[in-house]
């Protein structure tokens, strides 16, 4: 556990970054430091390995005071990872990797075969591990700061900003990847963001900074969704907070209904013998593949994935009330495809009986 007890800074010249910050960082999950710009997100963040020292109060990890404690052999305990991954472009990808690990007298030789392996976890094949930072893309560097990161299997980790300067495809990619190790490590991690969406994705607890260095809330995330603490939390979150909070509702049993569909290379039924309209296109296996306008390919030829219009999210046994309502709305039929744990087709549904669903408080 990491406790920050009424720690401050303040700089000389005046300026509080930092405002008696009280709060307990549980271990094993993530914490997410969440605000605008110079509210003290990172400036917390980095007091936790002593990159920045407080002015005031104490920050303890699992009860001792990281000031007792040599600052150098501190960082070397904690991982951290940085916007733009941070590495040295003068040495190999797997040489990057294996920094920490080597300095606290590890063989290179078994150190860069722990590192092949940390780059395979975070996704990256043996084949890049001789290139250089210039030759990856920046979501590989992204991947390779957080292989740097575990290489001495640390007990904390503390990210600022690490998927920011990607694009967003590749950083909803990243986050899914953190997520899934996450779920296989179970670190204590600290993760500094400016986008509310990310800290609702990722984090266990949220703490909403607001300028000077105040701590305006710190929650669970659908507690953070559903009752913000005062008007500076609410407008940070964003009024359409209650679509968001959705994601923490399970659907549950959605009124499925029967999806005719038509397999990807067989010929879509007439619209004059069974309707116009979109239908589902799936498959050898039953699983959607998005939809295709009958009155588009109607004489016949069989579907081609040219074809195809991709429809929302599927819609999985567990999803929560917002998938599924995303689902209906983003589909080009304004149904929302249901599968199995498989991912084979189920059935249907409508946005307007998944919203029939919504709590009254969330409606």
């Amino acid at each position: 556990m990491i406790t920050f007890d009424a720690v401050s800074k303040v700089y000389p010249d005046g300026t509080t970054a930092v405002d008696e910050l009280t709060l307990e960082i549980p271990t094993g999950r993530i914490t997410v430091f969440v605000g605008p710009s110079g509210c003290g997100k990172t400036t917390s963040l980095r007091m936790i390995n002593r990159m920045v020292e407080p002015t005031g109060g104490t920050v303890s990890i699992d009860g001792v005071d990281n000031r007792s404690v040599n600052a150098p052999t501190l960082r070397r305990g904690i991982g951290y990872v940085i916007q733009n991954a941070g590495l040295f472009p003068h040495r190999t990808i797997v040489d990057n990797v294996i920094t920490v690990p080597v300095l606290q007298g590890a063989s290179r030789r078994a150190a860069r075969r722990a590192g092949l392996q940390l780059l395979e976890r975070v996704g990256l094949g043996p084949e890049l591990a001789d290139r250089y930072p210039a030759q990856l893309s920046g979501g590989q560097q992204q991947r390779v700061g957080v292989a740097r990161a575990l290489a001495a299997d640390p007990p904390v980790m503390l990210m600022d900003e690490p998927f920011s300067a990607v694009d967003p495809v590749v950083r909803n990619q990243l986050q899914a990847e953190f997520l899934r190790l996450q779920d296989d490590l179970g670190k204590t991690i600290v993760f500094v963001t400016h986008d509310i969406d990310e800290a609702v994705k990722l984090g266990d607890r949220i703490a909403v900074f607001a300028v000077g260095g105040r701590l305006a809330q710190y929650d669970a995330p659908a507690e953070l969704l559903h009752r913000p603490a005062d008007e500076f939390v609410a407008g940070f979150v964003g009024r359409d907070r209650g679509f968001r909070a959705l994601g923490f509702t399970p659907a549950g049993q959605l009124p499925v209904h029967e999806e005719p569909a038509v397999t990807l290379g067989d010929p879509v039924p007439d619209p004059a013998a069974g309707g116009a309209g979109w239908m589902l296109v799936i498959d050898a296996d039953r699983r959607p593949l998005g939809w295709v306008d009958r009155s588009t390919v109607s004489d016949g030829r069989p579907v081609r994935e040219q074809h195809i219009r991709l429809g929302g999210a599927l819609v999985h046994p567990g999803s929560s009330l917002r998938t599924a309502l995303d689902s209906a709305l983003s589909s080009p039929s304004g149904r929302g495809v249901v599968v199995d744990d498989d991912g084979a087709l189920v059935g249907s549904v409508t946005a307007a009986e998944v919203l029939d669903r919504v709590p009254a408080e969330s409606a």
